[in-house]
Protein backbone atom coordinates (compact mmCIF):
# COMPACT_ATOMS: atom_id res chain seq x y z
CA UNK A 1 0.00 0.00 0.00
CA UNK A 2 1.36 3.41 -0.98
CA UNK A 3 1.89 6.32 1.33
CA UNK A 4 0.89 9.60 -0.35
CA UNK A 5 1.67 13.17 0.69
CA UNK A 6 -0.32 16.13 -0.62
CA UNK A 7 1.49 19.42 0.05
CA UNK A 8 -1.00 22.27 0.32
CA UNK A 9 -4.40 22.34 2.03
CA UNK A 10 -6.02 24.70 -0.46
CA UNK A 11 -8.79 23.94 -2.93
CA UNK A 12 -6.68 21.83 -5.31
CA UNK A 13 -5.08 19.82 -2.50
CA UNK A 14 -8.33 19.27 -0.65
CA UNK A 15 -10.30 18.28 -3.75
CA UNK A 16 -7.50 15.98 -4.91
CA UNK A 17 -7.40 14.20 -1.53
CA UNK A 18 -11.18 13.83 -1.69
CA UNK A 19 -11.00 12.30 -5.19
CA UNK A 20 -8.34 9.84 -4.03
CA UNK A 21 -10.57 8.32 -1.34
CA UNK A 22 -11.30 4.68 -1.94
CA UNK A 23 -8.45 4.40 -4.45
CA UNK A 24 -6.70 1.64 -2.53
CA UNK A 25 -4.07 3.92 -0.96
CA UNK A 26 -2.60 2.92 2.37
CA UNK A 27 -2.46 6.41 3.85
CA UNK A 28 -2.89 9.95 2.56
CA UNK A 29 -1.42 12.89 4.47
CA UNK A 30 -1.89 16.59 3.78
CA UNK A 31 0.70 19.11 4.96
CA UNK A 32 0.27 22.88 4.88
CA UNK A 33 2.61 25.57 6.19
CA UNK A 34 -0.29 27.74 7.41
CA UNK A 35 -2.22 27.34 10.66
CA UNK A 36 -5.42 26.34 8.89
CA UNK A 37 -6.99 25.21 5.63
CA UNK A 38 -7.91 27.34 2.66
CA UNK A 39 -4.89 28.86 0.92
CA UNK A 40 -6.33 31.72 -1.12
CA UNK A 41 -9.76 30.52 -0.05
CA UNK A 42 -9.02 31.38 3.58
CA UNK A 43 -11.41 32.94 6.06
CA UNK A 44 -10.34 35.17 8.93
CA UNK A 45 -12.41 35.10 12.09
CA UNK A 46 -12.28 37.85 14.67
CA UNK A 47 -11.89 37.69 18.42
CA UNK A 48 -14.68 37.42 20.98
CA UNK A 49 -14.39 41.15 21.57
CA UNK A 50 -14.57 41.93 17.84
CA UNK A 51 -16.57 39.07 16.33
CA UNK A 52 -16.41 39.13 12.54
CA UNK A 53 -15.77 36.91 9.56
CA UNK A 54 -13.94 37.98 6.40
CA UNK A 55 -12.89 36.05 3.31
CA UNK A 56 -9.35 37.25 2.62
CA UNK A 57 -8.90 35.81 -0.86
CA UNK A 58 -11.69 34.52 -3.10
CA UNK A 59 -15.02 35.91 -1.95
CA UNK A 60 -17.38 34.25 -4.42
CA UNK A 61 -17.37 31.50 -7.03
CA UNK A 62 -18.72 31.89 -10.55
CA UNK A 63 -20.41 29.08 -12.43
CA UNK A 64 -20.34 29.64 -16.20
CA UNK A 65 -22.62 27.15 -17.92
CA UNK A 66 -20.57 27.07 -21.11
CA UNK A 67 -17.18 26.50 -19.46
CA UNK A 68 -18.14 24.83 -16.18
CA UNK A 69 -20.53 22.15 -17.44
CA UNK A 70 -18.10 19.24 -16.87
CA UNK A 71 -17.86 20.33 -13.22
CA UNK A 72 -21.57 20.94 -12.60
CA UNK A 73 -21.69 18.02 -10.14
CA UNK A 74 -19.15 19.75 -7.89
CA UNK A 75 -21.35 22.84 -7.66
CA UNK A 76 -24.49 20.76 -7.09
CA UNK A 77 -22.82 18.80 -4.29
CA UNK A 78 -21.67 21.95 -2.49
CA UNK A 79 -25.11 23.55 -2.88
CA UNK A 80 -26.93 20.45 -1.61
CA UNK A 81 -24.82 20.46 1.57
CA UNK A 82 -25.33 24.18 2.17
CA UNK A 83 -21.67 24.98 1.62
CA UNK A 84 -22.56 27.38 -1.20
CA UNK A 85 -25.60 29.55 -1.79
CA UNK A 86 -26.50 31.87 -4.64
CA UNK A 87 -25.27 35.44 -4.43
CA UNK A 88 -28.36 37.61 -4.75
CA UNK A 89 -27.09 40.97 -3.50
CA UNK A 90 -26.16 43.40 -6.29
CA UNK A 91 -22.49 44.33 -6.61
CA UNK A 92 -21.68 47.62 -8.29
CA UNK A 93 -19.62 47.19 -11.44
CA UNK A 94 -20.02 43.41 -11.66
CA UNK A 95 -20.58 42.17 -15.20
CA UNK A 96 -22.80 39.09 -15.16
CA UNK A 97 -22.44 36.93 -18.24
CA UNK A 98 -25.41 35.14 -19.70
CA UNK A 99 -25.72 31.64 -18.27
CA UNK A 100 -23.43 32.37 -15.32
CA UNK A 101 -24.28 32.35 -11.62
CA UNK A 102 -22.31 33.59 -8.62
CA UNK A 103 -22.17 31.73 -5.31
CA UNK A 104 -20.95 32.65 -1.83
CA UNK A 105 -20.12 30.48 1.17
CA UNK A 106 -22.27 31.51 4.18
CA UNK A 107 -19.81 29.92 6.63
CA UNK A 108 -16.80 31.50 4.97
CA UNK A 109 -15.07 30.54 1.73
CA UNK A 110 -12.67 28.24 3.60
CA UNK A 111 -15.66 25.98 4.32
CA UNK A 112 -15.43 24.79 0.69
CA UNK A 113 -11.90 23.52 1.24
CA UNK A 114 -12.77 22.09 4.67
CA UNK A 115 -15.66 20.18 3.10
CA UNK A 116 -13.31 18.44 0.66
CA UNK A 117 -10.80 17.70 3.41
CA UNK A 118 -13.60 16.07 5.40
CA UNK A 119 -14.63 14.08 2.34
CA UNK A 120 -11.09 12.73 1.95
CA UNK A 121 -12.17 9.86 4.21
CA UNK A 122 -9.36 9.34 6.62
CA UNK A 123 -6.66 11.58 5.20
CA UNK A 124 -4.58 13.08 7.99
CA UNK A 125 -4.17 16.86 7.82
CA UNK A 126 -1.22 18.55 9.51
CA UNK A 127 -0.75 22.32 9.69
CA UNK A 128 2.35 24.46 10.29
CA UNK A 129 4.35 21.95 8.25
CA UNK A 130 6.63 24.03 6.01
CA UNK A 131 8.24 21.72 3.45
CA UNK A 132 11.81 22.70 2.57
CA UNK A 133 13.50 19.70 0.89
CA UNK A 134 12.39 16.72 -1.20
CA UNK A 135 15.06 14.10 -1.86
CA UNK A 136 15.21 10.56 -3.28
CA UNK A 137 15.94 7.89 -0.68
CA UNK A 138 15.87 4.18 -1.60
CA UNK A 139 13.08 4.52 -4.15
CA UNK A 140 10.96 6.85 -2.03
CA UNK A 141 10.69 10.58 -1.42
CA UNK A 142 12.20 11.90 1.78
CA UNK A 143 10.32 15.09 2.64
CA UNK A 144 11.94 17.51 5.10
CA UNK A 145 10.25 20.41 6.87
CA UNK A 146 11.30 23.32 9.08
CA UNK A 147 9.96 21.63 12.21
CA UNK A 148 9.98 17.89 12.76
CA UNK A 149 11.98 14.98 11.33
CA UNK A 150 11.92 14.07 7.61
CA UNK A 151 9.46 11.39 6.49
CA UNK A 152 9.33 8.95 3.57
CA UNK A 153 6.49 8.81 1.01
CA UNK A 154 5.82 6.73 -2.09
CA UNK A 155 4.02 9.55 -3.91
CA UNK A 156 4.21 13.33 -3.40
CA UNK A 157 1.69 15.78 -4.87
CA UNK A 158 2.64 19.46 -4.76
CA UNK A 159 -0.29 21.89 -4.92
CA UNK A 160 1.19 25.06 -3.47
CA UNK A 161 1.89 28.09 -5.71
CA UNK A 162 4.56 27.56 -8.37
CA UNK A 163 7.08 30.03 -6.82
CA UNK A 164 7.05 27.94 -3.62
CA UNK A 165 7.63 24.76 -5.63
CA UNK A 166 10.64 26.43 -7.26
CA UNK A 167 12.05 27.33 -3.83
CA UNK A 168 12.15 23.70 -2.70
CA UNK A 169 15.60 22.21 -2.16
CA UNK A 170 16.78 18.64 -2.71
CA UNK A 171 16.43 16.50 -5.81
CA UNK A 172 13.91 18.80 -7.51
CA UNK A 173 15.85 22.06 -7.20
CA UNK A 174 14.73 24.47 -9.91
CA UNK A 175 11.99 22.31 -10.96
CA UNK A 176 -24.22 34.66 12.99
CA UNK A 177 -26.22 37.71 14.28
CA UNK A 178 -23.44 38.01 16.87
CA UNK A 179 -20.94 38.40 14.05
CA UNK A 180 -20.37 41.98 13.01
CA UNK A 181 -19.93 43.29 9.45
CA UNK A 182 -16.55 43.11 7.76
CA UNK A 183 -14.92 45.04 4.93
CA UNK A 184 -12.24 43.41 2.76
CA UNK A 185 -10.09 45.75 0.65
CA UNK A 186 -8.11 44.22 -2.23
CA UNK A 187 -5.25 46.16 -3.77
CA UNK A 188 -3.98 45.92 -7.33
CA UNK A 189 -1.17 43.53 -8.23
CA UNK A 190 1.05 46.55 -8.96
CA UNK A 191 0.49 48.00 -5.48
CA UNK A 192 1.07 44.62 -3.85
CA UNK A 193 4.31 44.06 -5.72
CA UNK A 194 5.60 47.53 -4.86
CA UNK A 195 4.92 47.22 -1.12
CA UNK A 196 5.46 43.46 -0.69
CA UNK A 197 8.49 43.85 1.56
CA UNK A 198 7.37 47.03 3.31
CA UNK A 199 6.36 47.23 6.95
CA UNK A 200 2.77 45.90 7.20
CA UNK A 201 1.85 48.82 9.49
CA UNK A 202 2.94 51.28 6.81
CA UNK A 203 1.00 49.44 4.07
CA UNK A 204 -2.05 49.18 6.30
CA UNK A 205 -2.06 52.94 6.89
CA UNK A 206 -1.78 53.67 3.15
CA UNK A 207 -4.78 51.47 2.44
CA UNK A 208 -6.80 52.94 5.32
CA UNK A 209 -6.05 56.51 4.23
CA UNK A 210 -7.30 55.79 0.73
CA UNK A 211 -10.36 53.94 2.04
CA UNK A 212 -11.28 56.89 4.25
CA UNK A 213 -11.18 59.19 1.21
CA UNK A 214 -13.52 57.09 -0.90
CA UNK A 215 -15.80 55.97 1.98
CA UNK A 216 -15.65 58.82 4.54
CA UNK A 217 -18.71 57.55 6.41
CA UNK A 218 -17.18 54.14 7.13
CA UNK A 219 -17.17 53.47 10.92
CA UNK A 220 -13.84 53.09 12.70
CA UNK A 221 -12.88 49.40 12.61
CA UNK A 222 -12.66 47.46 15.86
CA UNK A 223 -9.88 45.30 14.45
CA UNK A 224 -7.71 45.24 11.32
CA UNK A 225 -5.73 42.49 9.62
CA UNK A 226 -3.31 43.20 6.78
CA UNK A 227 -2.73 40.10 4.62
CA UNK A 228 0.04 39.76 2.04
CA UNK A 229 -0.13 37.21 -0.79
CA UNK A 230 3.55 36.77 -1.56
CA UNK A 231 3.30 33.66 -3.72
CA UNK A 232 -0.33 33.31 -4.70
CA UNK A 233 -0.83 35.77 -7.57
CA UNK A 234 -1.08 33.83 -10.80
CA UNK A 235 -0.07 36.18 -13.60
CA UNK A 236 0.62 33.52 -16.22
CA UNK A 237 -0.36 29.87 -16.04
CA UNK A 238 2.13 27.17 -16.92
CA UNK A 239 1.44 26.24 -20.57
CA UNK A 240 0.07 22.80 -19.70
CA UNK A 241 -3.56 22.02 -20.47
CA UNK A 242 -3.35 18.79 -18.44
CA UNK A 243 -3.63 20.67 -15.15
CA UNK A 244 -0.54 19.01 -13.72
CA UNK A 245 3.13 18.37 -14.44
CA UNK A 246 5.01 15.17 -13.63
CA UNK A 247 8.46 15.98 -12.25
CA UNK A 248 9.53 12.39 -11.58
CA UNK A 249 7.91 9.06 -12.46
CA UNK A 250 9.44 6.45 -10.13
CA UNK A 251 8.75 7.35 -7.37
CA UNK A 252 5.99 9.66 -8.52
CA UNK A 253 6.37 13.39 -7.89
CA UNK A 254 3.70 15.53 -9.53
CA UNK A 255 2.66 19.15 -9.10
CA UNK A 256 -0.56 20.98 -9.89
CA UNK A 257 -2.84 23.83 -8.89
CA UNK A 258 -4.44 26.81 -10.58
CA UNK A 259 -1.04 27.89 -11.92
CA UNK A 260 -1.33 24.95 -14.33
CA UNK A 261 -4.89 25.72 -15.47
CA UNK A 262 -6.88 28.85 -14.59
CA UNK A 263 -6.89 30.86 -11.38
CA UNK A 264 -10.47 30.12 -10.32
CA UNK A 265 -12.63 27.37 -8.81
CA UNK A 266 -12.94 25.45 -12.08
CA UNK A 267 -9.18 25.59 -12.66
CA UNK A 268 -8.46 24.10 -9.22
CA UNK A 269 -11.04 21.34 -9.71
CA UNK A 270 -9.63 20.52 -13.16
CA UNK A 271 -6.16 20.23 -11.68
CA UNK A 272 -7.37 18.12 -8.73
CA UNK A 273 -9.10 15.67 -11.09
CA UNK A 274 -6.02 15.43 -13.28
CA UNK A 275 -3.73 14.87 -10.27
CA UNK A 276 -6.00 12.16 -8.89
CA UNK A 277 -6.06 10.35 -12.26
CA UNK A 278 -2.26 10.40 -12.50
CA UNK A 279 -1.91 8.93 -9.00
CA UNK A 280 -4.55 6.25 -9.60
CA UNK A 281 -2.91 5.24 -12.87
CA UNK A 282 0.33 4.50 -10.98
CA UNK A 283 -1.31 2.21 -8.41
Amino acid sequence: MSRVLVVGAGLTGGACASLLRGAGLGRVEIWDKARGAGGRMSTSRGTREAASTADLGAQYITFEAERSEPRRSFYEELLSHGILQQLTAPIEGMVVKKGSCNYVAPQGISSVVKYYLKQSAGADVFYEQHVTHISLRDGKWEVSRKMGPPELFDIVILTMPVPQILHLQGDIVNKSPEIGPSVVVHTTVTFGSEYLDSDPTEVQQLILSYLERIVPSLPKPSSIKCQKWRYSQVTKAVPNSLGQMILHTQPLLVCGGDGFTRSNFDGCIDSAMSLAEVVKSRL
